[in-house]
């Protein structure tokens, strides 16, 4: 189509248009008035993402009334399973004060909600790490799943895309942001997304990978090509916007825009990196704030644009020892695993870590906020958004208490601007049942859960 033509009728009236250029490329455009149609019978779309971290968390950096508790030397096992818990008085308070972690939030703090009590069962014969992660969002009941060392089975996010998934391109999207190409660990390590025991759903790992899966279908289509074409074609689309859609419409494509940019800076410092003989990838001495942003704006876009209903995205993987470069934190790489077993000597740089890790979490709400659906909310209003980790604290590697933060109403499903604090012993499943049902399950259990939440529930 050249950029004179104008578009068929059925392209300019139907909601969900995909833009087609040369070569089979294909971008999904939001939501746009001036085109006539009116929102889905079922509404503005309700999404679902978990944004997990490894680790865990420096406790008093990142739980209330913690601030001033020992330090953990490591290796202490359940020594810490009695200590760290909120205080027992209170079930639901409004979220207020943020700690030092969490300051970064501040400004959403009427749309998330901090959960804390909150644990899991480890299943002895496994390692501690591979299962808080492989096992986060499954959480079944320990040796329920018989034939396999892992209390691994079917993930959240795949049950709640049978349900929400079946109409998008992708049901479900699993992104990482492991740059490490030494593969010194197993699968277990760095996935959180899971078919069914022992069938994993492999995330992707390369941002050029991931752009190509969701905007090409010809595998070698270079990325630049298929915005220019995909934006040749827009042209004569713009004619039929009004202002409020053309602004719109500006808004996503820049987006696209800004992504190509991104991935070609990344790949000239990959080409300068490649120059330089060192034993470690280069990929590894990427700055880590600008590859997270870049995997995160892809999931954004994807969520926008209908592509997806469902996302993982894992910040890192669990027990790396490969260092990172932190930019603005540290002058040289950081192993986090290596950190986190030396909390006497490093808690201030890990105090880092864990409050850059949140910030990237806030870029995405930033972006997600900004998005304006059929309705007038946000998308961020109509997502569960949820940054969690499998471990309470990884160096003394405890299950319980463990850090978790929901954002986003999931379309007005959820309460928010909560602190709420869980009787001990319970089942983080308990959470994935409740969001299960926020999606349109209705069922009466998933995993070790006893039951929903309901003080999340409106």
């Amino acid at each position: 189509m050249s950029a004179g033509r104008m578009l068929p009728t059925s392209m300019r009236s139907t909601r969900r248009t995909f833009l087609r250029g040369l070569g089979g490329a294909a971008l999904a455009l939001p939501w746009l008035e001036s085109l006539g149609a009116a929102p889905l019978a079922t509404g503005v779309a309700r999404r679902m993402a978990h944004f997990y971290v490894p680790i865990g968390v420096v406790r008093r950096g990142f739980f209330p009334g913690e601030a001033n508790d020992i330090i953990p030397k490591g290796n202490l096992g359940n020594v810490m399973a009695s200590l760290g818990k909120q205080d027992p008085h209170f079930k639901v308070r409004p979220l207020e004060q943020l700690t030092p972690t969490m300051e970064p939030l501040g400004r959403f703090k009427a749309k998330v909600n901090l959960i804390t009590g909150m644990d899991r069962t480890f299943q002895q014969g496994t390692d501690v790490h591979a299962q808080c992660a492989c096992c986060y969002l499954s959480s079944a009941e320990p040796y329920a799943v018989k034939g396999s060392a892992w209390p691994l089975n079917r993930t959240l996010d795949h049950l709640v895309a049978d349900r929400i998934g079946t109409d998008t391109p992708f049901r479900t999207l699993e992104f990482s942001c492991n740059t490490h190409k030494d593969n010194k660990e197993s699968i277990y390590f760095d996935n959180i997304s899971w078919y069914g025991t022992g069938h994993l759903a492999p995330s992707i790992r390369d941002p050029r990978k991931m752009y190509r899966r969701l905007f090409s279908t010809q595998e070698n289509a270079r990325f630049h090509e298929v915005t220019d074409l995909v934006l040749e074609d827009a042209r004569a689309m713009r004619k039929e916007l009004g202002y409020s859609d053309g602004q719109k419409f500006s808004e996503y494509f820049d987006s696209i825009r800004a992504i190509e940019s991104q991935m070609e800076r990344l790949e000239k410092m990959k080409s300068e990196l490649a120059l330089v003989r060192f034993d470690e990838p280069s990929e590894a001495y990427l700055p880590r704030g600008e590859f997270i942003r870049l995997m995160g704006d892809l999931m954004v876009v994807a969520l926008q644009a209908g592509l997806t209903n469902v996302c993982t995205f894992m910040v890192g993987p669990e027990r790396w020892d490969t260092p990172y470069l932190f930019e603005g934190l540290f002058d040289t790489p950081r192993s986090h695993h290596g950190m986190s077993h030396d909390q006497t000597r490093m808690i201030d740089d890990l105090l880092k870590v864990d409050r850059f890790h949140m910030e990237q979490f806030v870029y995405l709400l930033d972006k997600m906020e900004a998005i304006v659906e059929s309705d007038g909310t946000t998308l961020l209003d109509n997502t569960l958004f949820t940054y969690g980790s499998g471990l309470g604290d990884g160096s003394t590697h405890q299950y319980n208490d463990l850090p978790i933060i929901v954002a986003g109403s999931g379309g007005g499903r959820f309460k928010s601007g909560q602190h709420l604090n869980m009787a001990e012993g319970t089942p983080l499943a308990n959470l994935w049942l409740t969001q299960a049902n926020a999606m349109g399950l209705g069922i009466e259990r998933f995993a070790d859960s006893v039951g929903e939440i309901g003080a999340l529930k409106t």
